[in-house]
């Protein structure tokens, strides 16, 4: 078996593993997490919200049998709520022990690595067997959390200056997830591999959810893909994700609808599943609403339906 072909089956092995734990990959997107692992390189995904950036992650832990570490990123992210931190207060009653002894209390009696209080990043480099490290919303932490990270994504170690530098006991697999808050540094794009996730195709979509609903009507389903598809073109403030389209068609199930309800005031109550602010919702009225699920498009504001709609 040559390279080329051992690379192909090592991609579609990938892919099936995640469609098992009910993640849809396309080819380009399994190509480039096979050759994160392979080189042992940080992934970094981009795009819209709700693409599935983060539910990768997940998906790629359960179908590798790994532990997910999740790193949840903020503007103001520190050392201490990333890495690690000192458990002052074992340190404090390990001194009151010594209190009466013998001898003083040495700096190595308090600052060694039972001392050390884990948090995700130097709990992923900690664990002995396969582990996923997800580091979400990268874009929201500040550029000198991201220097921090440098030695992390690059080395697969931290250096706590009392004790020295821990290396990982295992390479984890590190998925990084970007909203397109700010811009990211050129020194910690060089670390990783990229791929850009944009929304999925409507069949793909179709697919996706079909995966993870399998008792909802198939068209049901299909009508419902269609219309989410279709209000994304429009201008709203936050565009639905894949998890709002689940989100919707299972509600739509649990009404026991098999496909999308003729009655629009229906329709509009189960909209909070899709449309998150109040200018969204107020944006998508009956009349636009029937509209989507028609198919027809409008230019500034909602077009009338022909006169001769019913002839064609």
């Amino acid at each position: 078996m040559n390279t080329s072909t051992s690379r192909m089956n090592a991609d579609r092995e990938l892919r099936e593993q995640l469609q098992q734990v009910g993640y849809l990959a396309d080819a380009d997107l399994a190509t480039t997490v096979w050759l994160a692992g392979e080189l042992q390189r940080p992934l970094l995904l981009d795009g819209d919200a709700g693409v599935g950036k983060t539910a990768l992650a997940t998906a790629l832990a359960q179908a590798q049998g790994a532990v997910l570490v999740r790193l949840q990123c903020f503007e103001g992210l520190d050392l201490a709520q990333a890495a690690y931190e000192w458990n002052y207060g074992r340190q404090l009653m390990a001194i009151r022990l010594h209190d009466g002894q013998p001898g003083t209390v040495k700096e190595s009696d308090v600052f060694s690595r039972d001392f050390l209080l884990e948090r995700p990043l130097l709990k992923a480099i900690s664990q002995d067997g396969p582990c996923v490290l997800l580091i979400d919303e990268i874009d929201r932490a500040d550029e000198a959390f991201e220097a921090f990270l440098l030695e992390v994504l690059a080395e697969y170690q931290i250096t706590v200056p009392e004790i020295g530098t821990l290396r990982a006991r295992h390479i984890p697999r590190v998925i990084l997830t970007s909203n397109g808050t700010r811009e990211l540094s050129d020194a910690l794009r060089r670390r990783c591999l990229y791929h850009h996730l944009d929304y999925p195709t409507l069949a793909r979509e179709i697919a996706i959810v079909k995966t993870a609903l399998p008792a909802a009507d198939t068209r049901l389903v299909e009508e419902a893909v269609q219309f989410v598809q279709r209000l994304r073109h429009e201008d709203l403030s936050k565009i639905p994700g894949i998890a709002e389209t689940l989100d919707w068609v299972n509600a739509l199930h649990r009404m026991h609808h098999h496909t999308l309800p003729e009655d629009m005031a229906v329709l509009l109550t189960t909209l909070g599943c899709l449309l998150k602010t109040r200018e969204d919702r107020f944006v998508l009225g009956a009349d636009r609403a029937r509209q989507l699920i028609e198919g027809r498009r409008t230019v500034g504001v909602a077009e009338k339906a022909p006169a001769n709609a019913a002839a064609t």
